[in-house]
């Protein structure tokens, strides 16, 4: 068995992760019940899949304004709080750890999730784009600003979601403020054109982050905090990149050294940015040296590309979405170099067991 970086045990606060290998928060549409609860279904697949070094689960919204996809788990009910607890039991029990992802998608909802109420955002600007309701894809509208005292309650949301997922046995929590979601929509000045404590400037526009941040280090320590961020989000669902986005970010990854946490989690271009302007091409390369603590990279690895960033001193952690989807042994399989199944979009959004917990294990396939 060759010697490979990703397979290196690594210390994540409190947790010995047996290996850097991540699984990434994906998005499954499984929890389709009037509870929005996670099922026996959702604990069998993360059983699967409890050899990777951290499991980070798909994103659990934190309250009912933050509801933006069908079929989605939350972690603000006592049902919910008490469903996750069976799905965090099957994952230590294999010896596993996992987080749970904190969500609010913002402007990325629609009415119909909301009783017929506008969705929320830092302003009334409508993003333009698809997303998924029971019925299929339709356009967004354009949301509700929230007031001041609405983002006050969020940051309290965010707390009493985080002390819920340490309640439903998570190792710790990541705060989702990535791919056009409600924290990000505040970075972002095509998103926000507030002018009051929450908008203008850079601090203000980060403020909301560094709110949620303080609320929940109340009731979880900040070894088991992780914070995820896509500076480079170009055509994300409505979000613009411009002169104030590598500032931005720069900032709020310098001052999340101030926090001890767990780890930052980083997104790289979802799509070709070098003819963007402001853009930044590779984004743990550019963050590593301002950020101390424990930096974890994704978008689109592969085992080789896993370890070179490794290697390269640019992450310790690397988190790997679709190939886990297919494989829930994906860590065995990088360690033997065996062949990868390979995933079927067509069930990465659905219900049921097909596609979701029938991917064959690396000895499955060697017996058949």
């Amino acid at each position: 068995m060759e010697k490979q970086a990703l397979l290196e045990p690594y210390q994540l606060g409190p947790i010995t992760l047996t290996s850097r290998v991540v699984m990434a928060p994906l998005t499954r549409t499984r929890a389709d019940n009037p509870e929005n609860v996670p099922t026996e279904l959702h604990a069998e697949y993360y059983r699967q899949r409890s050899s990777a070094g951290l499991i980070i689960s798909e994103g659990t919204q934190v309250n009912p304004q933050g509801v933006g996809v069908h079929n989605t788990p939350g972690i603000f009910t006592d049902a919910q709080v008490d469903a996750w607890k069976k799905v965090t039991d099957a994952v230590h029990e294999a010896g596993g750890h996992i987080y749970c992802q904190l969500w609010h998608e913002g402007r990325l909802s629609h009415p119909e999730f909301h009783g017929g109420d506008l969705p929320v955002a830092p302003s009334a600007i409508n993003p333009n784009v698809k997303i998924r309701i029971s019925s299929g894809s339709v356009d967004t509208v354009t949301p509700r600003a929230l007031t001041v005292e609405d983002i006050k309650q969020t940051v309290q949301d965010y707390q009493k979601a985080a002390a819920n997922a340490i309640a439903a046995g998570f190792d710790g929590v990541e705060v989702h403020a990535s791919n056009g979601y409600l924290l990000h929509q505040f970075f972002v000045g095509s998103s926000n054109q507030r002018t009051d404590e929450y908008g203008g400037s850079i601090e203000n526009r980060a403020r909301i982050l560094f709110e949620v941040l303080d609320a929940i280090g109340a009731v979880v320590d900040f070894e088991r905090v992780g914070v995820r961020m896509n500076p480079d989000s170009h055509g994300l669902f409505g979000m613009e990149i411009d002169e104030q986005t590598r500032p931005t970010f720069e900032y709020i990854v310098q001052k999340l050294n101030d926090y001890g946490l767990a780890y930052i989690h980083l997104s790289e271009p979802f799509t070709p940015v070098d003819n963007v302007p402001f853009a930044i091409k590779h984004i743990a390369k550019h963050f590593r040296p301002m950020y101390s603590g424990t930096l974890m990279t994704n978008s689109a690895y592969t085992k080789e590309s896993g370890n070179e960033v490794i290697e390269a001193g640019y992450a310790d952690l690397v988190a790997f979405g679709k190939l886990f989807i297919a494989n829930p042994d994906l860590v065995e399989r990088f360690a033997a170099n065996a062949p990868l199944n390979e995933p079927d979009p067509s069930t990465f959004y659905g219900s049921g067991p097909k596609g979701y917990t029938d991917y064959p294990f690396l000895h499955q396939a060697q017996e058949a």
